[in-house]
Parts: C-alpha cells; sequence; structure tokens
C-alpha cells in the first residue's frame, strides 16, 4: 500500500501585498499642469526616472503626481510617497522619513532598497523646489 506524501510549502513573495496594490493601481499618477514644483530624478545604476510636481496652496501640498519609468518597487514606492506628501505642510513633507514610506508600501527586499532612495531623493527636491518658489514670491 503507497502512502500520499503531503508537502506544505510556503513561498514568501517579493513583494507585500500594499506594494503591489501601489504598482497596479497607482495614486496620483500623472502630471500637474501648472506645478508650483518640479523634481525630476534618475537612478544611473538602474535607470529608474521618478519626476514629481507639486501644487502650493496656503503653505500645504494641495496636489502632488508623479511619473515614473522603472521597476515595480520604484513606481510603488512614487505612488506611496504622494499619498504620504498630500495635505501636508512643505516642513511636514520634507520630514517624511525613509522608514514611514518603506512601511506605507509593507516593505521592501534588499535589492529594492534604490526605489525609496529615488523617492526620497525626488521628495527632497521637491521641497526644496517649492520652498524657493514660495520664498521668492
Amino acid at each position: 500500500m503507497q502512502r500520499a506524501l503531503s508537502l506544505a510549502v510556503t513561498i514568501d513573495p517579493m513583494y507585500s501585498a500594499q506594494l503591489l496594490d501601489h504598482f497596479q493601481n497607482p495614486r496620483n499618477a500623472g502630471e500637474i499642469a501648472a506645478p508650483d514644483a518640479i523634481a525630476e530624478m534618475e537612478n544611473p545604476v538602474c535607470g529608474d526616472v521618478l519626476r514629481l510636481t507639486l501644487a502650493i496652496e496656503a503653505g500645504r501640498v494641495s496636489e502632488i503626481r508623479f511619473q515614473a519609468k522603472g521597476c515595480v518597487a520604484a513606481i510603488a514606492c512614487a505612488s506611496a510617497l504622494t499619498e504620504l506628501v498630500a495635505g501636508k505642510t512643505l516642513v511636514e513633507a520634507g520630514s517624511i522619513s525613509r522608514d514611514s514610506l518603506i512601511a506605507a508600501v509593507g516593505g521592501l527586499p534588499q535589492g529594492s532598497a534604490h526605489a525609496v532612495q529615488l523617492a526620497m531623493d525626488a521628495l527632497a527636491e521637491a521641497v526644496r523646489k517649492a520652498d524657493s518658489s514660495l520664498r521668492s514670491e
């Protein structure tokens, strides 16, 4: 008599459900027609590109949009970043941490650390440009 062998296999998915949701259903994709600030960053190693456009009203980010060319993690991080930034003051937006963004996408594999860095660099540049724009008015 033969016995059936039963194996339980658990496969750890590469990306979290939150990250995949941001990739498959990106929030705030596109570009603002007349932005108060534009930041475009490129990762020279992998070629990912992220462009952020921001509109500022009463000292707050009233609208933020992104355009990205890159990997799954880069697009997901950009999408999640827009949700974290929307409605914040420039100081609050500039204070968003790398860990907050990683948490917003449900974690990142080690090999995708470049994606969160690209988003954080683009945010820092956008905040700097928005702040300069407001000061010159």
